[in-house]
This record gives structure tokens, sequence and C-alpha cells, in this order.
């Protein structure tokens, strides 16, 4: 039998690399392949244990080289079935395409933490009866009651707590996001989070709270962690930082504003900011040295368990705990399974090596939850682990200095080649991910893990047992000094180096160059793989040639933002909308793409008018992106034509306005000077129409405009409208 263990390394990596493989295919494979695959997984399994036992009794390598490869095979399989099968499951739990926009009476309670804002209340609800007839929804929903207006102002949302059963009547659609290159992807998101319909309930008579508590026994988590939101809360009231001491306490990072998490990027401490590996490991081994020290003391406990076996299990509880209280998030699980393994091992006094334990969280997370790998967390957080893994992997150490001085100096120096190397390692990964790289991170990260990890989040947690709102308010004490710091970090003009998407296979050269850099000092040439690296930045996405255009209409649900990109100029056409008072399309979806796409500034911006589903996306546009001019219908006193003027040129379209770029032509035929006089006509019969015309082709971008101004535009020069391509104007 020990055949087939030696080759359980392959087996596991095969395994995870098998469900997450799956996840990047377009539609699930039929059932006739997958059967075949279980036919595969069999012959693989019995394959390795023939090859074993041969090995076994005739000690033949030849056979035992076999084993692994056989092992691997099989479980890559199993993999890829399993996923197949988690996915066929929930993708079943549909929302039937004609009950889209019917109202439907649902009772369910409500299993996560309810999210108040000025607008309304997002939370989710997990359906337990449906009382319309013939009802049909999936069993989570993602829903938002949104406050309704009464007397000029907004009326309060009923107060929605979690555990809470609820009669509501809700009108549902099936998942839907927007769908852009290099964008998040709500609708993975909503599969990974098993939300298999979105909706929002309807002001109705029928809605009322069943019962307080449902009492379900996954409903007392949810519960506790609200209670311990509301006192961390009450005991900051107004503070600035309270969200993200919410959030390392007990998991939600929703009450921070995007402007912190702005710095936590510009700084590359983000991974902080949630219940990571580090802060996790830290809890079990305080709560098992402490356990320990108590039970070393006990002759009654010790003569029936040995103390280390007591610590192992203490600190594992302890962690198990704090992980489902911070809502279970992966780098948590992560941590938390490889310490079921490494404590699984030393009950059983086989403990194993932690590349092992490494491999087996793999497997187990992504058997937990076969979407882990859709999730940017996932790659980082893995990565990192396995990084160090591999840098310190058979290494040997000189012994340690007798001098307390010496001790603490290598340990400083020892964290200091550990984040070096993450910050080098993680590059390629993070310029794939988000296309930047904080360049302020190792600083950043020296300054932030000590405090953050030691400091703040023990007093965030001690705040939970401890009486009184003391521990809260040093832990948000602590964080501010840390922040002013981050602050000055953040606002360094050279924080992070942006560019845009590398190609696939600058990123595998690159990870080639990264295991080459961490390789043991006797392999040569280490520096060499600081070169493999160069094509993540060199190999830039072509432009187009030069009397030629791409034009792409992003998806920014209701509204617009068009990018025209000639050889060496690009125009933004509308920025989208403004979705919350902290985001928008501008910072969600075409800042990213300009990113991705080696964008890194405009030559020119027009805003057709001053709707806020075209123009909402401007503002955070113009914070983040360099703008040469500006060009829109909006009224002379309008914050983004005062933002603009201060930036660049910023002026009024007119019909007849006319320039050239690269063999591109681009003519503004809407509106004429005469319709800024005429306050009887909408902002949206102003929009700026503009038509741009190539050797190949033209398009004409219109805004919002109405009947009454297409008819006089049609009356005025019929003949200019003619194109290849038409934005449709108005909805």
């Amino acid at each position: 039998m020990t055949m087939p263990i030696a080759g359980l390394p392959f087996a596991l990596l095969a395994f995870a690399v098998g469900a997450t493989s799956l996840q990047w295919m377009a539609e699930l494979p039929a059932p006739q392949l997958r059967a075949g695959l279980l036919v595969a997984v069999g012959a693989g399994l019995f394959a390795a244990a023939v090859a074993a036992r041969i090995a076994g009794r005739r000690a033949a390598p030849a056979f035992a080289a076999v084993v692994p490869g056989c092992m691997a095979c099989a479980l890559f399989a199993a993999g890829f079935v399993y996923a197949a099968w988690r996915a066929d499951l929930r993708l079943g739990d549909a929302l039937p395409p004609d009950l889209e926009g019917a109202d439907i009476v649902v009772v369910g309670v409500i299993d996560d933490l309810p999210q108040p804002s000025t607008r309304g209340t997002r939370f989710t609800l997990a359906v337990e009866q449906v009382e319309s007839p013939g009802g049909i929804v999936p069993t989570r929903l993602a829903l938002t009651w949104y406050a309704r207006e009464q007397d000029g102002g907004l009326a309060a949302v009923p107060a929605l707590a979690a555990g809470a059963r609820w009669q509501l009547v809700v009108r549902l659609k099936r998942p839907h996001g927007t769908v852009n290159p290099h964008g998040f992807d709500f609708e993975a998101w909503l599969l990974q989070n098993d939300l298999r319909a979105t909706g929002y309930v309807r002001q109705d008579a029928r809605n009322r709270c069943v019962s307080a508590f449902a009492g379900r026994w996954r409903d007392y988590v949810p519960l506790a962690r609200e209670s311990l939101r509301h006192r961390i809360h009450a005991a900051l009231p107004d503070a600035p930082y309270a969200g993200v001491i919410a959030a390392l306490a007990i998991g939600d990072q929703r009450a921070i504003p995007e402007s912190q998490w702005r710095i936590f990027n510009r700084t590359g401490i983000a991974h902080l900011i949630s219940i990571s590996g580090l802060h996790v490991t830290v809890f079990a081994a305080l709560a098992g040295a402490l356990a320990f020290g108590v039970a070393r003391r006990s002759v009654r406990l010790t003569t029936r368990m040995p103390a280390r076996r007591i610590a192992v299990a203490v600190g594992f509880v302890a962690a198990a705990a704090y992980v489902l209280v911070a809502g279970a998030q992966i780098p948590a699980v992560r941590t938390l399974l490889m310490l079921a393994v490494a404590a699984a091992g030393i009950w059983v006094a086989r403990p194993g090596t932690a590349a092992l334990a490494w491999l087996w969280a793999l497997a187990l997370v992504v058997a937990w939850d076969p979407w882990a790998g859709l999730t940017p967390g996932f790659w980082l957080s893995f990565g990192a682990v396995g990084l160090l893994l591999y840098a310190h992997a058979g290494r040997l150490s000189a012994p340690p200095p007798a001098a307390r001085r010496g001790r603490a100096g290598r340990a400083l120096a020892t964290a200091a080649r550990a984040q070096t190397l993450i910050f080098v390692g993680l590059v390629p990964m993070t310029l794939a991910l988000f296309q930047q790289v904080s360049v302020v991170a190792p600083v950043a990260n020296t300054l932030a893990i000590p405090v953050v990890t030691f400091g703040v989040v023990p007093l965030a947690l001690a705040g939970m047992a401890l009486p009184g709102a003391w521990c809260w308010q040093l832990a948000h004490a602590v964080l501010a000094i840390l922040m002013r710091m981050l602050e000055a970090l953040a606002a360094m003009p050279a924080a992070v180096w942006e560019q845009h998407a590398p190609p696939l296979w600058a990123v595998a050269v690159a990870l080639i160059g990264v295991a080459w850099v961490a390789a043991p000092r006797a392999v040569p040439g280490r520096w060499l793989g600081l070169i493999c690296m160069l094509p993540l930045a060199v190999v830039r996405p072509p432009p187009p040639a030069t009397g030629t255009m791409r034009m792409v209409v992003l998806d920014v649900d209701q509204g617009l933002a068009v990018v025209v990109q000639t050889a060496t100029h690009v125009l933004l056409y509308d920025a989208g909308p403004r979705y919350t008072e902290d985001a928008d399309a501008g910072g969600r979806i075409v800042v990213p793409y300009l990113r991705a796409t080696g964008i890194a500034r405009l030559d020119g911006l027009v805003v057709s008018h001053q709707d806020s589903d075209h123009s909402g996306g401007a503002s955070t546009l113009l914070q983040t992106v360099p703008v040469d001019w500006f060009a829109s219908s909006l009224p002379a006193d309008n914050a983004l034509v005062a933002s603009m003027r201060e930036h660049g040129a910023a002026i009024r379209c007119e019909a007849g306005q006319r320039w050239s770029w690269d063999g591109i032509r681009f003519s503004v035929l809407h509106p004429a000077p005469a319709h800024y006089r005429n306050p009887k006509l909408s902002p949206n019969d102003v929009s700026c129409v503009v038509r741009v015309d190539s050797a190949y082709g033209s398009a004409l971008l219109t805004g919002d405009l109405e009947a009454r101004g297409e008819d006089e535009l049609v009356h005025r020069d019929a003949a200019a409208l003619k194109a290849d391509v038409l934005v449709v104007p108005h909805h």
C-alpha cells in the first residue's frame, strides 16, 4: 500500500486542476463524456493498484514509476467529473424564464448579513416556500428592498435581521451581469455564492415578518455576526475606519468605502483587510499555546491525553470558530484546512510535510467550492504560500545565534527575504488579474503586517469577549496611526505600476522566471529569471493601423460608454452610469478596460448630456485617467465642467466641429448653438451626436437623442446620418 501513497501529491494536485479546469469551459460536458471519464477514473485507479502490487513484489522500478501517473490521470478525471456534477446541480436550480418580472410571494429566511444603504437594504433570502401557485424559484435569492419616496424624501425600509423569517412579494430575474473584456464577472460571482436569481421586494401589504428568528441550526452564526457588527458600529459611531475593524473581526467588508479600498490597493495590503491565513494561524497558535500551558500543569489531563494533542485540538477549534464568525472566506478556509491536515498528522503521529498539507488544503478547498478558481484570492493566497514552500523546501539553515539581538536580526532578515520573494513572485499573477502592482507594497506590508496581525486583530477579537467598547476603540486608534502612514505611501506618484494585461504566454514565461529566482543558491544564474519577466511589460497589445479604428461599446447596463481607438489617439464617448454613492461605471468598467488594453490616457472625452446613465462615471474617470480635452452639452456650472477646466480644456459640443486623428475623421452633428438657448428642450435632445468616418466604414454615436431631436437632425442633413454602425439613442 505504500506505492499508491507515493503518488498522493500528484493525485491531490491533479484533482484540484481537474475540478478548476471545468470552470473555463463554455458549457458542461455531455453525459456520455462524463460517463466515459468515470470509467477512466476506475481504470486509472485499478492500473495504479496493479502497478504498485507488481512493483512491491518484484521490486520493479518501472512499475513503481507508473503509479503516480495513473493516480494523477484518475484524480484529474475525478475532479473534472465532480465539478461538472456540482455545476449541474447548481445550474439546475434556476428561475423559469416565464417568471421573470412576475410578482411572486415567497417565504424564506435571511441567511446572511443584510447590508443597509441610503437607497435601501440588500440581503440574501433562503427560500423555504413559494406561496404563488405554480411558482418555482431558486433556493437562494439576492434581493434589494428599496426605500420608497415619501413626502419629498425616502421612507425607511423595515428592519431586516439575519435569521429572521419573512413573507415577501418579490420580482425576480435570472442572473445577469455586464459582459466586458477584463471586467468583473458578476454572473460567476452569483454562481459561486449559490445565488441563482436576483430581484427586489415589491411594495405590498403581504410583506410581513413571520418570525424574528427562524431557529435553524445554520442561522446562529449569521445572527452572532450581525450582533457583533451592531456592537462594533455602536462602539465606533462615525469612526472613519469602523468598517475595517468589522472586516477584521467578522469578515464584513461591505462597510469599507471605495476611498479606503483605493488606499489598500495602491499600497498592496488589501489581503490584510480580509480574514487572512496569517490571522487565523496566529489566533490558533495563541489559543493552542494557552491550552498547552494549562494542560501541561494538570496531571489528570496529561494522564489521559498528551498536552500537545490538547493544544492542537483547542487551537483547531478556536481557528474553526474564528473562520465561521468571519464568514468562511477562501483564504481563511484554506488556512483552516491546512491546520486540519497538520492537526490530524500530529494526532496520528504522522505529521507529514508542509507541502503535503498545502496540497491537501488545495484539494479540499476545491472540493468544498469548485468555483474557487474563479476568484483572484484563490490564486494569490495559494500562490503566495506555495512560493514560500518551494523557496524553503529542502534548504539547510545555520544554527540560530546565541545572542538575542542576533536572533532578532536574523528573524527580521528572514521576514524581509520572504516579503521580497512574495512581492516579486506574485507580480505575474497580479498583473494578469489586476493589471497593476503596488511598488510600495514591500514597505507597506513591512509596516502593516505586524501592526494589523499583532495589534489591531487581537484587539478586535478581544472586543468580542470583553465588555465595553475600549478594545475596539483602541484597535481603531492603532489603525488610524497606521492609515496615516499608508495614506502617505498611497499618495506617492509612483506608488503603483499600471499597465496592459499581459498575454498568457508572457505570464507562463514569467512564472518560470519566478521559479528560477526562488531556486536554491547553487542553481546558476538565478538573476536571469528576472529577464523572463520582461515580456510582461514589453509585449503590448497592437494598436489599430493608420487609417483604421477600433470601436468598443462597453456593457455598462443602462447607459453608454464607447471607446474609439485610432493608431495614436483614443476618444471616450460617455462614461456610463453611477450605480451607488461609492461606485460607478467609470471606476468599475471603463478604467479597468482602458488599463487592460494599454490605454494610459484619453485624448478626448465626450459626455453627450447630463443624465446620470451617461455622465455618472465621468467623475471617477477624470480622477484616474489623464484627459486632454473634454466636450459636452452640460451646463457651464456643472461640477464635471469645473473639474475638467482645472485639468485641461473644456468645450461645448456644437454642430460643425471637426477633427482628424490618424486618417479617422470625427464630426459633431448636433446640437446647434440655438439648442442651448431653448429652455423647452430636454437634456436628451441636446445630446452630442458624433459621426466617426474611416476608409472602411462609419459609425454614428447619438447619446440619448429623442424623437424631436431625431426629426430635426434628419430634416437638417439626412445624408450626413448614413452610417454603417448606429448606436441607437434613448434606451
